[in-house]
């Protein structure tokens, strides 16, 4: 699997937890948030492996 492919699933696993994000934020507040951190790091992670 090449370098850009891992990156791009990672971008597309922050989306997938940012629509959780949005979906759960009026029902699940603290699962809202969990989720978030989750998409930060997944979306953090995307940008240090396409830096390195």
């Amino acid at each position: 699997m090449s370098n850009g492919v891992v990156g791009v699933l990672l971008l597309a696993l922050g989306g997938f937890l940012v629509g959780g994000v949005y979906s759960t934020w009026k029902t699940a507040k603290f699962m809202a948030v969990v989720l978030g951190i989750a998409a930060l790091l997944a979306v953090g992670g995307a940008i240090f492996w396409f830096s390195s």
